[in-house]
């Protein structure tokens, strides 16, 4: 939930900065949902990023630009500002899943989303599924709508099981040959 002293979600702005730093990354979650036509809205994105050191160094670069401090539960934006947090390919490396502010509002990094199976896909699966979309002035790869549904269908938040019902009707409508 955004607090009311978050900077405010800049989808176009975080994606020109991810591009223009040629960051290997999907979108997932709400912003991949709302991509496929989704109604339910979204305060932050989430990505899958190529984890290989060069494309983390790239994904560092931009968060560095972006003015990125750690979300922590409990602290206000200001009060993260504060933390002493390196960003650089080590540190993005050594966690699975980061959760950040940004000048561009809360962005999320995720080494991969959860399968069907139970197990972690990473990129390099996830982009062979993936589908580009135009928005905000630029081409948005976005993670494969049965992955994202796969993902939501593994999350044990309640917001992830409210979603599904139009996910899965969306799919349905792409299987039967709906746009």
């Amino acid at each position: 939930m955004a607090e009311p002293d978050d900077p405010p979600h800049d989808l176009g702005r975080l994606v020109e900065v991810l591009d223009r730093h040629r960051v290997d990354y999907l979108l997932v979650g709400g912003v991949a949902a709302l991509a496929y036509g989704a109604n339910r809205p979204t305060e932050d994105a989430d990505c899958v990023v190529r984890r290989e050191r060069s494309n983390l160094d790239r994904l560092a670069a931009a968060l560095r630009e972006l003015d990125a401090r750690l979300r922590v539960a409990g602290l206000s934006d200001e009060e993260a500002r504060r933390l002493p947090v390196q960003i650089d390919a080590a540190a993005l490396e050594s966690a699975g899943m980061t959760t950040w502010m940004t000048d561009a509002g809360p962005f999320d990094v995720l080494a991969g989303l959860e399968g069907a199976d139970g197990r972690l896909v990473p990129y390099e699966e996830l982009v062979e599924r993936a589908t580009v979309v135009e928005g905000h002035g630029v081409a948005i790869r976005i993670a494969g709508l049965d992955d994202v549904i796969a993902a939501k269908e593994r999350a044990s938040r309640p917001k992830d099981a409210e979603a599904l019902p139009e996910l899965r009707a969306l799919r349905d409508h792409r299987d039967n040959g709906r746009p």
